[in-house]
């Protein structure tokens, strides 16, 4: 996250400022009953009257280099054990050839790649990069990559800026632009600031694009906008939505009644819960004045990631407005998904939402929203011991910083799809294999249920073969079955990317091709100058001089269009330095799905 301001001025500020509003308006943000959602009308909304692409930008930047505080899971060291060995690590990029009977005809079996077609592969916003709004320049880190893609656009957002590609040909459409560009003539905070944790949606059954940031300067809002079309650099209707407490993380899933979003809700450096939200679809969609019912959580439970609902378009609404084949049956509530409080498992709510009878929606169980399910599954140790440490390696002379993993989290996004005899949530994390040098792997889960029973886990997997780290993942599904996890890998080679591939026939839990995406060339590294000067942003409160925060997050998503091309996208190093970073934008199909 970016802010204008240091980080302790503006808490200060924006406590004194909240204790004031709350003494004046003691029900600001809607009157909460034990086990009933708050229910808060947006506190502003508006429908553009200009279309994006004719917007000035406002620069809202301070100059200077700001890292983005880490607020990590404050429960994930409780108790915690010296990491063993994953019992579901798969050290080899493909599972051994399954043992058959000697045969005088048939030959010996053999390893069989997946085939995989890379398609665009271009760089998005980062260090030089240029489009019809300039040039960027970084001024943050983590960048907080992600995006999404739709019918004919990708549209990336960092932290601090924005931009529209073609999908067809890479070519810059618009941005790089400040995120509070789409705010402009609104007013208020989601004008004035532009502080990032920046979210890019496709609703694929409305063909409309989402894209939501907070604004923590003020008071504390999420500021969402809905475009009119699917055309991202189009009119769009505005909202703010406002919070008693500091919204950090958050992170939104469409659904067919709402967009489901979550935070980890702080008051000050104190975490008080996560806090779980329903923004009114069906009116935003419209540019209506819409409403979010929220339920808050109590402090053991952390890092909430909402359902988000994968397949094409033309599969997921049907005529006249229907749900299509590809939707979750009429009435299925949104379902959450977190790495449990009890080590080992993983937490899942439902989320039902009643927007004629609120007091009607419930989320969890009880009064107290403990989770409907707690599923166990195979033992796991944090990445860098969930501490908020930094553990990942990076080459180099001088050695340069170990980098943060974000392991004590579930990563973006929870990938829901329903097939015709079972629905599909995919979820993944970064985990210390307990192999050599603490080595960071790839944890992912498939979860399945049928019939509406209970999910449970389908299959899970470790992926780390050899000994570099991966980490930073996001995963996916096409319609085909195909599983696809993209990630960042370090070690012996500079931070790039690459994914992982598993067809449906492929060994259960194992994945059976890796490709590469991008090499990085340079290490993210704070370079003491002459003197022993410090580069700014790199100065940390304990006197030393690092840059080691990573990501915080990366995207993959399916294409809306064909549903079998998969689009990734995420941070890498070009050249060793500080505050440098570039991001990168990739499709690719897994050839046995059939556009």
């Amino acid at each position: 996250m970016f802010r204008n301001r240091s980080y302790t001025r503006v808490r200060c500020l924006s406590a004194l400022i909240l204790a004031l509003f709350a003494v004046a308006t003691p029900k600001a943000y809607g009157q909460e009953e034990p086990g009933a959602p708050r229910v808060i009308t947006a506190a502003k909304h508006d429908t553009a009257s200009q279309p994006l692409r004719s917007l000035q930008p406002t620069v809202s930047l301070a100059a200077g280099f700001a890292k983005k505080p880490y607020r990590p899971n404050p429960h994930a060291t409780v108790n915690l054990a010296p990491p063993k060995r994953d019992p579901l690590v798969q050290r080899a990029t493909q599972p051994p050839t399954p043992k058959t009977a000697p045969s005088k005809t048939a030959p010996s079996p053999t390893k069989k790649q997946v085939q995989v077609a890379i398609g665009k592969n271009f760089d998005g916003i980062g260090a030089d990069f240029q489009g019809p709004g300039g040039t960027f320049q970084v001024r943050s880190a983590p960048p907080d990559t992600n995006g999404a893609v739709g019918l004919t656009e990708f549209v990336q957002w960092v932290n601090t800026d924005l931009a529209v590609f073609d999908k067809n040909t890479g070519a810059v459409r618009l941005g790089p632009i400040p995120g509070n560009t789409l705010w402009q003539g609104f007013g208020g905070n989601c004008e004035q600031n532009n502080d990032g944790d920046p979210i890019v949606q496709y609703d694929k059954i409305a063909n409309r694009w989402i894209v939501a940031q907070f604004s923590v300067e003020n008071g504390f809002s999420q500021c969402v906008a809905i475009s009119t079309s699917p055309d991202a650099t189009g009119t769009y209707h505005r909202y703010e939505f406002q919070y008693e407490n500091f919204d950090d993380y958050p992170k939104m899933g469409v659904w067919p009644d709402g967009y489901y979003i979550s935070f980890n809700m702080f008051q000050g450096q104190n975490f008080v819960g996560s806090k779980v939200c329903a923004y009114e679809r069906e009116a935003m969609l419209a540019g209506q004045p819409a409403r979010q019912q929220c339920f808050q959580l109590g402090d053991q439970f952390f890092g909430l990631l909402p359902a988000d609902l994968d397949g094409g378009s033309s599969a997921l609404s049907g005529q006249g407005g229907t749900q299509g084949p590809a939707a979750p049956p009429p009435g299925t509530p949104n379902f959450f998904l977190a790495l449990g409080a009890q080590p080992n498992t993983l937490d899942l709510w439902t989320f039902h939402v009643d927007w004629s009878s609120p007091a009607s929606s419930s989320f969890g169980v009880g009064p107290n929203h403990t989770p409907n399910q707690t599923i166990p599954v195979a033992a796991f140790s944090f990445a860098c011991n969930g501490s908020g440490a930094s553990c990942i390696p990076q080459p180099g002379n001088p050695k340069p910083e170990l980098l943060d993993t974000l392991g004590e989290r579930l990563m973006y996004r929870l990938a829901y799809r329903k097939f015709a005899d079972h629905e599909s949530l995919l979820a993944t994390h970064s985990v210390d294999t307990g192999l050599a040098n603490s080595q960071t792997g790839i944890r992912w889960y498939e979860l399945r249920r049928q019939g509406g029973a209970a999910f449970a886990v389908f299959q899970a997997g470790t992926y780390a073969p050899g000994t570099n780290h991966r980490w930073m993942g996001s995963i996916a599904m096409d319609k085909a079955g195909n599983i696809v996890t993209g990630y960042s890998v370090s070690g012996a080679v500079f931070p790039g990317l690459r994914f992982a591939v598993r067809q449906p026939n492929d060994p259960s839990g194992t994945m059976t091709t890796e490709k590469t995406l991008f090499n990085g060339t340079g290490a993210q590294h704070c370079i003491v100058g002459p003197g022993g000067s410090c580069p700014p942003g790199c100065s940390e409160p304990d006197g030393t001089c690092k840059l080691t925060r990573w990501g915080d997050y990366s995207s993959l998503s399916p294409d809306p269009v064909d549903d079998c091309t998969l689009w990734f996208t995420s941070e890498y190093e070009k050249q060793t330095g500080s505050f440098n970073w570039k991001t990168r934008i990739a499709s690719f199909r897994v050839q046995s799905c059939k556009p």
